[in-house]
């Protein structure tokens, strides 16, 4: 075997046990301690793994940042489902705040019910709702994040604190058995925040955000109510969810 080959095979291995040791790399692939060594040296370099004493693990921080054209394109249909799930929970008359997220801008375009006060940050959805009847829409103030379309900064967090919202609807860009995470500190005071002001919270995350772990940790799970997703998270995840008495909604995808 190649070291190419066996360096695929090294990281498909971590993603199924989450560490692995030299001498494990060894016995399975039958190549002596400095190759092991060498593959594990090889693979820190491409940013693959972490080295640690006889051994590596997987990066458990998720550093990358996606922007919102792509964020729209990302398991599209799955958020579809996720928002309209999220909007078929709505009542009449309900006061809400809804944030940037793009599931959560689904939940915007499948809402059938009606005199909702609405208060966002997401000019995305705020410019949904516009078309909606009798739905009243609360901009909050800031610093315009136009690549991302939502408007950010202390003004924005000011004014948080000054409204009460029945039902907030919240997007994740990380989903653990510790909390829920964003990239950014600035965002994640602007979401706890939000979380505040709500008697309930309600997650909107598609699987691909479950077990990651980005720079900024927003709350701990025991400030969710509800989680609304696509497929059943792991069982650390499942089990901090019944121990916070945590609702899970999964929606079924057609193509499953």
């Amino acid at each position: 075997m190649f070291q190419e080959e066996r360096l695929v095979e090294i990281v498909r291995d971590l993603q199924e046990h989450q560490r692995i040791s030299v001498q494990e790399i060894m016995d399975r692939y039958g190549v002596s301690r400095d190759t092991a060594r060498r593959d594990l040296v090889k693979l820190e370099e491409q940013g693959a793994i972490l080295r640690t004493r006889g051994g590596a693990i997987l990066p458990t921080l998720t550093k990358k940042s996606v922007h919102y054209k792509e964020r729209m394109q990302l398991e599209s249909d799955v958020k579809r489902l996720i928002g309209q799930r999220a909007a078929s929970l709505l009542k009449d008359g309900d006061y809400l705040i809804m944030d940037a997220s793009t599931t959560v801008q689904f939940a915007a375009e499948a809402m059938q019910t009606r005199d909702h006060v609405v208060v966002t940050n997401s000019i995305a959805t705020a410019n949904i709702l516009a078309e909606k009847p009798s739905v009243s829409i609360y901009m909050l103030g800031g610093l315009l994040q136009a690549q991302d379309r939502y408007v950010l900064g202390p003004r924005s967090i000011e004014m948080l604190a000054d409204y009460q919202v029945d039902k907030l609807l919240i997007g994740v860009c990380g989903l653990t058995a510790d909390g829920i995470f964003h990239a950014t500190e600035e965002e994640s005071y602007q979401l706890r925040e939000m979380l505040k002001c709500a008697d309930q919270v309600i997650v909107l995350a598609d699987h691909t955000k479950f077990g990651l772990k980005l720079f900024h940790k927003v709350a701990g799970l025991d400030r969710i109510d509800l989680i609304i997703t696509d497929r059943p998270p792991h069982e650390d995840i499942l089990a901090a969810l019944r121990k916070h008495e945590i609702e899970l909604f999964i929606v079924q995808h057609e193509q499953e």
